[in-house]
């Protein structure tokens, strides 16, 4: 079985929309597009396949009604738009799946929500449990609530993270062209990349321009979102909204990206490739090499430097001595715990400050080695 008829016998497979394919270039929401995507996939799930929806659209659903002239740059303004939006947008996904007898549940996101781990794991069980209930998961960024610091500012990126988290099957990010090209696809002489099975295939691969305008997304965010994605195991088909059925398919669509890695437990992925770091440890070069090696917890005997504010449990960069980040890990202790550690054996630490610092800074299950 090839990889792309591995697509058309995936169970659970995440789709994204991007904003330009679901409004015309008034800004309005084009329910004729919205429909024949949710026609789509109300197909799937008739054949017995599962169905996550990462859509945009909220803020470019609301900007004809408020009568604005373009997507607003201005944060306030842009939340004002998604709240008229919002409402508008999981509106039309309810009457088009609900014209099939499916009903739908919107889940609204922040990159807050998955940064934290207790939120994580609450995001995982909440669209589990929505696909257990035969119910259709629609999930967006909450851009309402949404600050400047944590926005993931497109949906392709949660889309790829939301594939982790579901423990996916594939990911089909759709745009408004069809697929990845070796130049911007007006350029004469650029080909449709068919297959992507590494970074390398991409090496040297014009993506600096941007789509529609009523996006926030491009090119670059497609890679990304296809990256996370592809490093945690999952297959990745990058193609236009029209081509989405024969994407499903299995068909020869768009630019299909091979798995390069395997499926990591979710802790490791959301700290991989979600995780906010509050901090960072400087390592001495034997530390940085064990963690490299994935060889060893962490111990504060390997540790020159503490930098940063953070608690016990938040997720930290470990830095070698030449500057490089080495691994990311959820530290053992509170910042301000550990400079009367450093340099210290296990056994010094037992004697000096007690058991409960006789343990690793970074404990080898809570650490995961960053790819070069």
């Amino acid at each position: 079985m090839t990889v792309r008829e591995t697509i058309a016998q995936a169970h659970r497979v995440v789709v994204k929309i991007g904003s330009s394919s679901l409004t015309g270039i008034d800004g309005q929401l084009d329910e004729a597009a919205l429909g024949a995507l949710v026609d789509v996939l109300a197909s799937m799930r008739a054949a017995g396949r599962e169905v996550i929806l990462v859509t945009s659209g909220s803020i470019a659903a609301g900007i004809g009604p408020l009568g604005l002239p373009s997507r607003p740059r201005e944060l306030s303004t842009a939340q004002a738009t998604a709240s008229v939006g919002q409402g508008m947008l999981i509106a039309a996904y309810s009457r088009a799946f609900g014209a099939h007898g499916l009903h739908v549940g919107q889940v609204l996101l922040t990159a807050d929500d998955m940064v934290r781990r207790t939120h994580y794991g609450n995001a995982q069980r909440a669209l589990d449990r929505l696909l257990e209930l035969g119910v259709v998961p629609i999930v967006n960024e909450n851009d309402t609530v949404a600050t400047d610091e944590i926005r993931f500012g497109d949906n392709d990126r949660l889309a790829a993270l939301v594939a982790t988290v579901v423990r996916a099957d594939a990911l089909v990010l759709l745009t408004d062209v069809d697929g990845l090209y070796t130049a911007a696809p007006d350029t004469p002489g650029a080909r449709r990349i068919d297959v992507v099975a590494g970074p390398e295939d991409v090496a040297g691969v014009d993506i600096s321009k941007r789509g529609s305008a009523l996006g926030t997304g491009g090119m670059v965010t497609k890679l990304e979102a296809a990256t996370i994605a592809t490093s945690s195991g999952v297959v990745t088909v990058l193609t236009s909204a029209p081509s989405v059925a024969a994407a499903v398919s299995g068909d020869s669509v768009g630019t299909l990206f091979l798995p390069t890695g395997k499926r990591a437990g979710t802790r490791l992925t959301w700290l991989a490739h979600a995780a906010r770091m509050e901090g960072q440890l400087l390592l001495d070069s034997g530390a940085a090499h064990a963690v490299e090696g994935r060889r060893a917890s962490l111990l504060a005997a390997g540790v020159r430097a503490v930098r940063g504010e953070f608690d016990a449990g938040d997720p930290v960069e470990l830095v070698s001595p030449t500057g490089v980040v080495v691994a990311r890990g959820l530290s053992g202790f509170a910042s301000h715990e550990i400079p009367q550690m450093l340099g210290q054996t296990t056994d010094q630490l037992r004697n000096d400050l007690g058991e409960h610092f006789a343990r690793p800074l970074v404990h080898i299950d809570d650490l995961i080695v960053t790819v070069p």
